[in-house]
């Protein structure tokens, strides 16, 4: 693009509005703006959420919030393009949705105030939690397959995961990095985990 800004989306349903309860009839009138694709345009958005949750994936993703993380909304917004069964934030309650770009209404976001509960919610559904780090000992993602059930757990940017979701990861993988920084931004990390586990597990996305 040259700075020329270019209409999002379609314009008001031309002729008569179909007879589907899947559309939304304000949409149909007004046109459809948002950022979602072509095949979910005039849905509604309850309708959108029942056919992804239809065909979500086994993995969940969890990143721990101690610090009102700016990587949060990434986070989600890739969750959402990989069709993660759901995100997990664990700590604060409050994100900063801006990077999510209102992906979070067709994502389920669960909130766990401590590591604890998130292990007990893990062992509950009988999902191993994943770390994501790069740390001495860890098994380099490039080699590995993830598991197809599984919790991908993301530490806090800067110092990473906490001692404590560490410890209770069945297992770590890191990233390789080839240049000067030592770490990558935990939004940037859950989108190469993520797609790690689309080319191990998935198969060609809907047209």
């Amino acid at each position: 693009m040259t700075g020329e800004q270019l209409d999002v989306g379609v314009g008001p349903w031309p002729g008569d509005p179909p007879e589907d309860p899947r559309y939304d009839p304000e949409l149909l009138a007004a046109g459809d703006r948002r950022n979602v694709v072509d095949r979910y345009r005039y849905w509604r958005r309850e309708a959108v959420v029942a056919d992804l949750d239809r065909r979500r994936h086994d993995f969940h993703v969890a990143i721990e919030n101690w610090q009102h993380d700016l990587n949060i909304g990434t986070v989600v917004r890739n969750a959402n393009a990989f069709l993660a069964a759901e995100v997990h934030i664990v700590g604060r309650r409050r994100w900063n949705r801006r990077g999510a770009m209102v992906t979070d209404r067709y994502q389920h976001v669960r909130h766990h105030e401590t590591i604890d509960q998130l292990i007990a919610w893990a062992a509950e559904h009988d999902l191993p939690l994943v770390g994501i780090d790069n740390l001495p000992g860890c098994r380099p993602l490039e080699t590995s397959t993830l598991p197809r059930r599984c919790v991908l757990l993301f530490g806090q940017e800067g110092p990473g995961l906490s001692e404590a979701a560490r410890s209770a990861c069945d297992q770590v993988f890191s990233i390789a990095q080839y240049g000067s920084t030592r770490s990558i931004n935990a939004g940037v990390a859950s989108g190469i985990a993520m797609h790690a586990w689309i080319r191990a597990h998935a198969g060609p996305p809907p047209t």
